[in-house]
């Protein structure tokens, strides 16, 4: 049996999470022109996103387990194989539904690479100083994934297509597959936890009916039975998942950590930062390119502000770390991005890219400085033995965040357009008021040529300045929630997590 380097493990299993960090991030500034070319409404466009993130929350935990069982290096090519014919699905996709149908299978391959690729990195390096080495370059490949994604599908948007964000997937798929194959060794954990396909079908069912509902509502409505019934049967299916899990005996999720506060503030600092902040690199872009009339490659360039301090503050927050107590560092990273969002809802009303960008470094500095911490946080929250169950469930929390996340915020930027803009047909363009919905849910997603498509040539001429403010003000009441949930999660999590830490954490 051949040795295999464990630096060259770490370089293939960084690869790869680049790929997905890559993959997840480059699609947000490409979303207007995927609007505009296949002529698809906001709703559209969200579950354009969300069925790729659904798919990726709901089977981080059950992705996790199948990784220890039948082999780490098995599963990587499996995710892979998955990942590269979906990218390719996605890229041929000649309409809105095949493109959510492949993103979420693609978001299936992706579950799996993730698990894989971080249980070969800890099962290469058993020294700690080593491994610390080893998680210090992973997440340093992560930061510029992340950093450059923007840029990267802002430019081959522009020269390319957007096709091309998912087609280029296929040659880089390819040499990670060669480099897994040669650089990645067998390993498995027969002391793993069995499979739980029901804890798993109630927790990714729960997911979907949220998601839906929340994502459907600015279709059909809020008043409709169907929005209730979806909404309720999310809520139902969670209470059933937590009941499953209650019954087992070892389960994907040990809800006795759940009697801990500080546990509580360390998974609620992971939900309110990826919730708050995260998903704005999802949601800016929209703002670049439909309120600023930017390019794709300029809002792509618009974005480095907020990505580039994102990539410096956890350097900075690692120094502050041996000075403050986490607790401390959680409340001052949801503070900033508290006040970056509201700062750039300021600034979206103001006008102008400059205050903006000014605006949107602050929350990138923010959650900079939550990035690596929500993480650590978690971890030291459980007993060694299971830490691997929490990092799954950390993982799981920071996706789901951010799933549910584009579903609420969404619902506001769609109600609250639509709103602004009846009220100002009803002023000066009532005619067109029927049209109200029609017209705010193309402009949402980025397409206000489709939006006036049915319009003469005098009304679009009228209409389109009153369209962009009514998606400007949209966008501002969006940021103002976004800014007040994470100085809520500031106060809530500087407070529980200066509980001492459990007991048996300390003790095992």
């Amino acid at each position: 049996m051949k040795t295999v380097s464990p630096r060259l493990t770490l370089l293939t299993a960084s690869g790869v999470c680049s790929l997905i960090v890559l993959d997840t991030n480059i699609v947000a500034v490409t979303l207007p022109t995927i609007a505009r070319d296949l002529g698809a409404n906001f709703v559209d466009i969200e579950w354009v996103v969300s069925a790729y993130m659904l798919a990726f929350a709901a089977l981080l935990l059950p992705a996790g387990s199948i990784a220890d069982r039948i082999g780490r290096k098995t599963t990587l090519i499996w995710g892979l194989c998955i990942f590269i014919l979906a990218s390719l699905a996605c890229g041929a996709a000649p309409n809105s539904l095949l493109l959510e149908i492949a993103r979420a299978v693609k978001g299936v391959g992706a579950a799996l690479l993730l698990t894989s690729a971080l249980a070969s990195i800890g099962h290469a390096f058993h020294d700690e100083v080593e491994r610390a080495k080893a998680w210090a370059f992973w997440g340093a490949c992560m930061g510029v994934a992340m950093t450059a994604a923007p840029t990267l599908g802002g430019l081959i948007t522009e020269y390319l297509g957007w096709r091309w964000i998912f087609y280029l997937n296929l040659p880089v798929g390819l040499v990670l597959m060669a480099l897994v194959r040669h650089a990645i060794s067998e390993s498995r954990d027969p002391q793993s936890a069995r499979l739980d396909p029901w804890g798993s079908l109630a927790f990714s069912a729960s997911l979907l009916c949220l998601i839906w509902g929340l994502i459907e509502a600015n279709r059909i409505g809020w008043d409709n039975p169907l929005t209730y019934a979806r909404l309720c049967g999310g809520a139902l299916l969670l209470a059933l998942f937590v009941w499953i899990e209650s019954v087992q005996h070892r389960p994907m999720i040990d809800l006795q950590l759940f009697r801990h506060p500080r546990f509580i503030g360390a998974l609620l600092g992971m939900f309110a930062y990826a919730g708050c902040a995260q998903v704005m690199m999802t949601l800016l872009p929209f703002y670049l390119q439909n309120g600023l009339g930017l390019t794709a490659i300029l809002s792509g360039l618009g974005m480095l502000p907020f990505a580039l301090t994102m990539l410096i503050c956890p350097r900075i927050g690692a120094r502050m770390a041996s000075r403050y107590t986490p607790a401390s560092m959680m409340a001052l990273g949801l503070t900033l991005v508290g006040c970056g969002n509201l700062l750039s809802a300021w600034a979206v009303g103001y006008g102008g890219y400059l205050s903006f960008a000014l605006a949107t470094a602050v929350t990138g500095a923010g959650a900079g400085l939550l990035n690596g911490d929500t993480q650590k946080n978690i971890m030291a929250c459980v007993p060694r033995d299971r830490v691997g169950m929490a990092s799954g469930m950390s993982t799981t929390m920071r996706f789901s965040a951010i799933v549910l996340a584009i579903g609420v915020y969404g619902a506001l930027l769609g109600g609250h357009t639509e709103q602004n803009l009846q009220a100002s047909l009803a002023q000066v363009a009532s005619p067109w008021l029927e049209q109200s919905h029609f017209i705010a849910s193309r402009v949402v997603a980025g397409d206000m040529s489709g939006a006036l498509s049915q319009l003469p040539l005098a009304a679009q001429a009228q209409i389109q300045p009153l369209a962009t403010q009514a998606f400007v003000a949209g966008f501002s009441t969006l940021l103002w929630v976004a800014g007040l949930l994470a100085l809520l999660g500031a106060l809530l999590v500087g407070t529980l997590m200066r509980k001492p830490i459990p007991r048996f954490v300390v003790a095992t």
